[in-house]
């Protein structure tokens, strides 16, 4: 007959369980959030000033630019953006059991940043 766990084996708020396997995936999925947010911040802030330097320049007459390309190029870095955000977030579920936690930290981490 196998012996009764041990109170550590079966004690499910013990510290060193909650720590592998709510805690540290949280914290994996929060600091992936916080990065995607900010380099989405940096990469709206690039993209806006591109495009104050194209219509700049076509004020000036340095160049022509047409709506249907930068129409083109906003429906493009949406799917880019949704696609990276939709990977992420498959990525941070593969911790099987704490998948969870590492999507609400993601998610906090998205909040946060």
């Amino acid at each position: 007959m196998n012996p009764p766990p041990s109170s550590t084996e079966s004690d499910f708020l013990s510290s060193s369980f909650l720590l592998g396997n709510v805690g540290a995936p949280f914290i994996i999925g929060l600091a992936v959030g916080y990065f995607a947010k900010k380099m989405l911040k940096i990469a709206l802030l690039i993209g806006g000033g591109a495009l104050v330097l194209m219509f700049a320049a076509e004020y000036y007459g340095i160049a022509t630019v047409s709506d249907e390309s930068i129409e083109q190029a906003a429906t493009a870095a949406g799917e880019l953006a949704r696609e990276s955000g939709s990977f992420l977030m498959d990525r941070l579920s593969e911790f099987t059991a704490r998948g969870a936690s590492a999507t609400t930290g993601f998610l906090i981490g998205l909040k946060l940043g």
